[in-house]
Parts: structure tokens; sequence; C-alpha cells
């Protein structure tokens, strides 16, 4: 999950259940909120997930172990069956240098901890079966009491970090050169803590922010499509999304989601 309040979800109606739970206060300065998603689905039934997240890194707790999961570039999928959860921290950008010193090689990847007594308080919350238990109360709890133990104080660093996620993800913000204005700083030492803290570069992350706003575009209109009311042209999408052609557009979406927005339209209507 991520930093956008959902709007990486590429089919929101394929969701299972899911929970956000907002970050104690004391760990406010590393993560976002935690995420938990549970699942119990029939004998031969399976639901394909697929995000196009912020690129952010996430710690995540599952019945099979402890990760690491790096910053997205692209596109991800994931088919659940049978029953499972999984307890996610979104991590702030001032957590993730203590974690993954260089975030840029866990691109797309994920690194496997071994931390044992964590798995075991997460899934002994998870999966009490004693009433009135509040199982996902105690599992959040558990990371963050091992993240407390494990995390330095948010340096300068990390806390301009901070307010730069929370800026990339403003519709006004359009050119790297806003940033360094609105946090009076220079572009130099943004790109260095974005290298830092997030693996990517500013001008990547303010593309992904546009590829979102545009499949949530083409998503939110794929029923009045259907309905045969009025649509917006894909490069009506382009430019309401900062995009000066609709070609440049259709070649960025494809390159990040792996089909155009037409088919992705298609699809989403289908969903």
């Amino acid at each position: 999950m991520d930093v956008d309040g959902g709007r990486g979800v590429l089919y929101p109606e394929r969701l299972p259940e899911f929970h956000r739970v907002a970050a104690p206060a004391d760990v406010s300065e590393w993560v976002t909120w935690f995420w938990i998603p549970e699942w119990r689905l029939p004998d031969g039934v399976t639901i394909t997930q697929e995000i196009l997240p912020f690129p952010a890194c996430n710690l995540v707790v599952e019945p099979t172990g402890v990760t690491l999961v790096g910053p997205p570039t692209r596109r991800s999928s994931r088919v659940l069956e049978g029953a499972g959860w999984a307890v996610g921290a979104l991590l702030k950008p001032a957590a993730v240098p203590a974690l993954a010193p260089d975030p840029a090689r866990l691109r797309d990847g994920a690194r496997t901890l071994a931390e044992p007594a964590l798995l075991a308080s997460v899934a002994g919350a998870m999966e009490s079966a004693r009433p009135g238990d509040d199982r996902r109360g105690a599992a959040v709890a558990a990371v963050t009491a091992w993240l407390r133990d494990r995390l330095p104080e948010p340096d300068a660093d990390g806390l301009l970090a901070n307010r730069l996620a929370v800026l990339l993800q403003q519709p006004e913000i359009t050119r790297v050169d806003q940033l360094a204005a609105e946090l009076h700083t220079s572009t130099r030492t943004l790109q260095r803590i974005a290298v830092r803290a997030f693996g990517l570069s500013l001008h990547a992350m303010i593309q992904r922010r546009h590829l979102q706003e545009a499949a949530e575009l083409l998503r939110a209109e794929a029923p009045a499509d259907a309905a045969g009311g009025a649509v917006a042209s894909i490069a009506e999408i382009a430019a309401a999304t900062g995009y000066a052609d609709h070609a440049h557009f259709t070649r960025d979406f494809t390159a990040v989601l792996g089909m155009t927005p037409r088919a992705y339209r298609s699809r989403a209507r289908g969903a």
C-alpha cells in the first residue's frame, strides 16, 4: 500500500478485506500508516490484485516471514488464494536509510529479514481466536515496538525527506524546480535526499503521481463509457495529468503499467 490513500490500487473492486491503522504517535515520523489485508476464499477461487503505488518502502509481516519491500518502479500484482493475512508498515522516507542504506538496490524487489521473534508476535496476534481480542491492534503494537528498538531519531535530512514525500503528492507540483522553492533548499540537496531515502529520482516520483492520476481518471470514467455517457479522450486525460502530448503520455503509461491507456480503460470497465 502507499502514501496516496489507495490511488495506486488499479482494480479496487478486487481488494480483500482491508484495514488501515494510524501510526502511533511515537513512530509517526517513521511510518505513514499500517495496512492489514485479510482474506478467506473458497477452494479454487483466486483474486489477482494489481497496484501502482507511490515509490515507498514497506516492512511486511506475513505467515511466511518478514520482508523489507523496496520502492516499485512499475505495476505489480499478487494472486490471493485460500486464507491469509499481512501486516505492513508503509515507511516514511526518514525510516529508510536505517533499514535499507541503498534503497535503489531494492527497486521492484524485497529482502527477507531474519526476525523470528517479530514474526511470532505478529502471527500470534493475527491468529488469536480469543473473543474480544484486538488482533490487529496487537499486531500493530508488535511492529511498532520492533521499529522503536531499531530506528534512530530522524535527522534533519530525514525530516526534510518526509516533507518532500508529502509535497510530491500535491497536484500543483509538476516540475522538480518547484520542490526546491517550496522547501527553501536547493534542487541538488533534494536530489541527494531522494537517492538516500526513496531510491528514485525526483522526476520519476512526479511522473508516478501523474500516471496514478491518469489511471484513476481512466478507471472512474469506465462506467460512464459503458452507460453511453461522455468520456474524456486519452489526449484530454494526458493534458489533465501534465503531459504535453498524447504520444508521450501513452509511452510512459505503457512502460510502467505494461498496457496502453486504452487497454487499461477497457480492463477497468470489464473488472
